[in-house]
């Protein structure tokens, strides 16, 4: 461990062996707290390299407590939605998405999202959202497999998942910035989830991410980031967007209003209080206008195309809207209560 905080501080990179190795020194707790606070901010400042993620995302899925895709789903039509944080608070879009996916069970292919996340400082994180909607987000694997096959999504509460993290917590929150393991975090999703819709907090490392997905062995993905900052696919100003697929990485701007989303100011996709989260997202699931069921739909629109139901965000976008408008995102989210419960 000394020698590679040495070695960053003289801002050389790791190998992916020596970053793995770090990693699991870390993970398995013989780091102190002193030296992972030292790593984390020394390699923020250096930047991390596509080894250095590549192995600590290695490591993170070597320690991590799987979810089982349930028996006759085909591996293949399970996506991810989710970010890496750090990016201007709004309403939850990743969660509002994710269960927009997994209402439209009257596509040919049916996407199902294992939605990996966990709580915010905000206090309105996914985890957050979902339980006050009566979601039990500290259900086992085997419910969340379970919930997979019934409902079409999961939540998968990172805490879980991850339980080696305990040993990095104390110095992410005192360093107070994200760090590496911002990145790491959607590229561990619990059920090997191999098509992603990922939002990254900063421009600069989304070809990064793009990089170690294909790396990593995702069969399609969309790497996005708004110009706003946000980490989602915005609707007030373009996104920047990587695609993986086909073993290669191609590069896009997209631009909402190109697929007739209105432009609108970031405070009218934001949510003050946890009560107003929940309600903007039960409003969502009713299908009733407004700037966050079109920010929601475009997300939609786009996990759908990545998860290989339809053939471009446009056509994901109308099916999303059918669905909600059909009443299958309220029975969808019922249907979660109720499978992650029982």
């Amino acid at each position: 461990m000394k020698d590679a905080l040495a070695s960053l501080l003289a801002r050389h990179d790791l190998t992916g062996e020596q970053s793995e190795r770090l990693f699991r020194t870390i993970l398995s707790g013989e780091a102190n707290e002193a030296q992972v606070g030292a790593f984390l901010a020394l390699m923020q400042a250096k930047g991390p390299t596509l080894d250095e993620l590549v192995g600590g995302a290695s490591a993170m899925r070597a320690y991590l407590t799987p979810v089982a895709i349930p028996e006759g789903i085909d591996p293949q039509t399970v996506i991810d939605t989710c970010g890496t944080g750090g990016a201007p608070k709004t309403f939850n879009i990743s969660t509002a998405s994710a269960l927009a996916v997994a209402s439209c069970d009257h596509l040919p292919v049916r996407v199902r999202v294992a939605k990996h996340g966990g709580k915010s400082r905000s206090g309105r994180g996914s985890a957050e959202v979902l339980g006050a909607l009566g979601v039990n987000i500290d259900a086992t694997p085997e419910v969340q497999s379970r919930c997979l096959g019934d409902a079409g999504v999961c939540f998968s509460f990172a805490v879980h998942h991850h339980p080696s993290m305990k040993f990095a917590a104390g110095p992410r929150k005192s360093l107070g910035f994200p760090t590496i393991f911002n990145l790491l975090g959607p590229l561990t999703n619990p059920a090997s989830a191999p098509r992603q819709l990922l939002g990254v907090y900063d421009e600069s490392k989304a070809e990064l991410v793009a990089q170690a997905l294909l790396a990593l062995g995702s069969t399609c993905a969309m790497i996005v980031h708004g110009h706003d900052g946000l980490d989602e696919l915005t609707t007030t100003a373009p996104s920047t967007v990587y695609h993986v697929r086909d073993g290669k990485i191609t590069k896009e701007t997209l631009d909402p209003r190109k697929l007739g989303i209105e432009r609108v100011t970031l405070d009218r996709l934001q949510a003050s209080t946890l009560d107003e989260a929940v309600e903007l997202l039960r409003s969502i699931l009713r299908a009733e206008p407004s700037p966050a069921l079109d920010i929601t739909l475009l997300n939609a629109g786009a996990a759908l195309m990545v998860g290989g139901a339809v053939a471009s965000i446009a056509e994901g976008i109308e099916a999303a809207r059918a669905a909600l408008q059909d009443g299958a995102g309220e029975r969808t989210l019922a249907q979660l209560v109720e499978s992650s419960s029982a």
